[in-house]
Formats: structure tokens, sequence, C-alpha cells
């Protein structure tokens, strides 16, 4: 293309402005803070009153060689759960 006035010849521009790039950036970050803190609400919250009485009860158990019981389990002195509410090889609670 020509331009009438100057006889000059304009071509097409390419690139990219500063104000793009900035505007891209900007909504790059917002899109990863937001995913940032959905993975953060994925993680598993931490256990009650009743996972810790239960990981210190199997603890002392297997610390004392000899059979805890508290109100959800027995826990015999190798660490494995006797119960409703534990699984038995871990000793880990079970989800309600």
């Amino acid at each position: 293309m020509r331009d009438r006035h100057a006889g000059r010849v304009v071509r097409g521009l390419c690139g990219v402005t500063l104000l793009e790039l900035l505007v891209v950036l900007t909504v790059l970050g917002v899109v990863l803070g937001i995913t940032g803190l959905a993975f953060a609400a994925l993680r598993a919250p931490r256990g009650g009153e009743r996972a810790l009485e239960i990981k210190q009860v199997r603890a002392e158990a297997i610390r004392a060689g000899a059979p805890r019981t508290t109100q959800h389990a027995r826990f015999l002195p190798d660490g494995r759960a006797i119960g409703p509410g534990v699984d038995p090889l871990t000793g880990a609670p079970l989800a309600k």
C-alpha cells in the first residue's frame, strides 16, 4: 500500500506492545493465583481430636509393648488395631 500524502510504503506492524504484554501477564497472574488457592483447598484437612488420640494411643502401645485401648479401638503392641473406627493395618481413623 502506498500512503497518498507522503508517497511512502506503509508496512504492516509486527510485534507486541508493552500494554498488551502487561495485560497478558496480569491475566496469567490472576489465573495462577486462583488455581493456587483451589489446590490449597483440596488438601486434606488436619485430623481432629479423635485422630490425634488414636495416633497417640497407637504410638504408646508400640512403645510400651502392651495393648492400649481408646474409645474407638484397641491397639496391639505391633501397631495393629482392633475396632470399628480404624484401619486394622495402619491404625488410621476411617472416614465417616
